[in-house]
């Protein structure tokens, strides 16, 4: 590449590092303020998550417009490549977490009664820790960090934890209160929602460290403790 094509391909990495930190940042707040909106049974703030998740759609086929034209006028190798391909994938990713952040919006109205509802103050705490791992896997991803991949990684066993220690709460609490089942089974679906965005935040982790270092990340035991260069 001549100096003047090396600068624009820099520059459209730039963008494209810039969108996926966007549409990364939207995520992470999306889910935050949908558990927030669910402690506080704030129908307006769900109403407006939901509404808010076109604008991470939009972002997403920005990513994979952008990529593309990368990929078809540049003409990437190796590292470069597999950032630009990760970029792709990344931002499929981060949109299905948009969608659990909707998801968790579109049942602040089914669950009242909070007074009554104890396991609630469990899922703040659990979606705090989710969150932290998409956030840092996308600072991973703007580092080209393996090793910062490999952590977040590592991570994934507390919050498959915090799920099944919800689900025991849940299902307790459920026979010993048969009326709150529907309630109940609300927040089970909203707490897999959140072990799902963690399980996501370690596909990025994966997906990173293949774009850093050229080699997959070993096969895992689901919440693995920790996970090594193939």
């Amino acid at each position: 590449m001549n100096t003047h094509t090396v600068k624009a391909f820099d520059e459209e990495i730039g963008e494209l590092r810039a969108l996926i930190a966007q549409m990364g940042g939207l995520a992470e707040q999306a889910i935050r303020d949908a558990v927030q909106a669910l402690t506080r049974h704030d129908l307006e703030a769900a109403a407006t998550i939901v509404a808010g998740d076109k604008a991470i759609d939009a972002i997403e086929m920005k990513v994979e417009q952008l990529a593309v034209q990368i990929i078809a006028l540049r003409a990437p190798m190796a590292d470069d490549l597999r950032e630009v391909v990760a970029a792709i994938k990344i931002g499929g990713v981060i949109e299905r977490i948009g969608d659990y952040a909707k998801n968790i919006a579109k049942r602040v109205p089914l669950i009242d009664n909070h007074g009554e509802v104890e396991p609630l103050s469990i899922l703040p705490a659990m979606a705090g820790l989710a969150i932290s791992m998409v956030h840092d896997v996308l600072d991973a991803f703007a580092a080209r960090d393996a090793e910062a991949a490999l952590d977040v990684c590592r991570r994934d066993r507390q919050v498959d934890d915090f799920y099944d220690s919800l689900f025991r709460v849940l299902v307790t609490h459920m026979m010993e209160n048969p009326k709150t089942i529907g309630q109940m089974a609300h927040l089970l679906f909203i707490a897999k929602n959140l072990e799902r965005v963690g399980d996501h935040a370690t596909n990025v982790a994966e997906m990173v460290y293949f774009a850093a270092t050229g080699h997959h990340m070993v096969e895992r035991d689901r919440g693995a403790s920790n996970a090594t260069e193939s």
